[in-house]
């Protein structure tokens, strides 16, 4: 079976190594040059280390992450410190910090040379997914005939615009997110999670070698200008508790970055098309705030290889037998991946509330609702297990 994916990013690539192993013939198609990715952290939720063991990288992860730390405290405090609530440990007794960088090499390191093309750029695909035409670095454009098309070219994707007509683009959050590392570890102090202030939040995440990963954001309109990136941050989030000052001060001005955070503007009626199946923000591209992103992204990827393990291997797989298998993994994986990028759209709104009078009652809301209750619906997103795909 030949399968082309367009995109070399974490689902792209994760479910490249899946069908590789189950047999399939795999050509990753990365429009830009090199594998250079941006230099953030993200969280690897239970279901994200499930999907990645399925994957068969469970001792690779292992490697790049170390294991979830019991002796740091996490949850939401308030610009001074004190406390608004307290993440359940069970709820985040398997979360696997991870830098992206290391997280996308691991990924990249299992597939076998060649697989990935960089500086291929899809300039079209067939309705029915089964030829590509594909420009490389020479400018010369090369037709591709696939037996099926794996879409995992990010929240912009080009496959879907071109052949969902019910895709009605992308939806502006309201706020801009930075995101930075250490250059050096940092003491946390013993205490991760966010901080939620007046349409502004950070977040600490501690990496393996401890360093640490932070974000910030804040209220914008789209598309802002700051002069200076790591100086806006200090700026707005600087006199905040420790040690956040510290992280700030122990960052290169290089290594932050800011993205204006968009979702998609309305769910769509399905994820397949013909042979062509969305994969990643491709298909359900949602705010980060349940952090969810990557492990959708891995959950998708898991799916659908577990659905097509059964006719990758073969160099001339029924047609039928892959619309099928496109048709379960559409019922398998939207309707969880739409309510999960729905509640991440409400939590944005929620922690990102601007006026006093709103974030009073908010705070006040948090601070009464119950630890079990918290555990109960984080664990519940995290349900997710391979298992359930068939």
């Amino acid at each position: 079976m030949r399968v082309a994916v367009i995109g070399g990013g974490i689902g792209g690539l994760a479910v490249a190594r899946g069908l590789q192993a189950a047999g399939a013939d795999v050509t990753v198609f990365e429009r830009s040059t090199s594998n250079a990715i941006n230099g953030s952290g993200l969280s690897l939720f239970a279901n994200g280390v499930r999907a990645l063991e399925a994957l068969g990288y469970g001792e690779a992860l292992s490697s790049i992450s170390g294991t979830s730390s019991s002796d740091i405290k996490a949850g939401q405090r308030l610009p001074n410190g004190k406390w608004l609530a307290r993440t359940p440990e069970a709820a985040v007794s398997q979360l696997r910090i991870v830098h992206r960088v290391d997280l996308s090499e691991m990924l990249a390191a299992a597939l076998r040379p060649g697989t990935v093309w960089n500086g291929a750029d899809v300039r079209s695909v067939s309705p029915n997914g089964r030829g590509l035409l594909v420009r490389g670095t020479d400018g010369l454009d090369v037709a591709h005939h696939p037996d099926m098309v794996v879409a995992a070219d990010g929240i912009r994707s080009a496959v879907r615009r071109a052949h969902w007509p019910d895709d009605r683009g992308l939806r502006y959050s309201g706020y801009t997110a930075w995101r930075g590392v250490t250059s050096k570890p940092v003491d946390v102090l013993g205490v991760a999670g966010e901080t939620w202030g007046l349409g502004r939040r950070f977040g600490i995440a501690p990496l393996r070698d401890g360093r640490v990963y932070w974000f910030g954001v804040a209220n914008a309109s789209p598309d802002t200008v700051f002069d200076n990136e790591l100086d806006t941050v200090h700026q707005m989030f600087g006199h905040w508790h420790d040690p956040i000052r510290a992280l700030l001060d122990s960052t290169m001005p290089e290594a932050v970055f800011r993205r204006d955070i968009y979702d998609l503007a309305s769910p769509l009626s399905t994820f397949t098309r013909g042979a062509i199946a969305l994969l990643g923000d491709a298909a359900h591209a949602m705010t980060p705030d349940l952090g969810q992103g990557a492990n959708q992204a891995l959950e998708d990827a898991a799916t659908l290889v577990a659905l097509l393990a059964p006719i990758a291997g073969d160099p001339q797989p029924d047609t039928r037998a892959i619309s099928a298998a496109l048709r379960h993994y559409d019922i398998l994986r939207r309707p969880r991946t739409q309510a999960i990028a729905k509640r991440a759209r409400a939590l944005g709104g929620l922690a990102q509330l601007e006026h006093p009078f709103g974030a009073t009652i908010r705070n006040l809301a948090i601070r009464l609702t119950p630890t079990r209750a918290i555990a109960r619906q984080m664990l519940a997103i995290q349900a997710w297990h391979p298992n359930q795909v068939f």
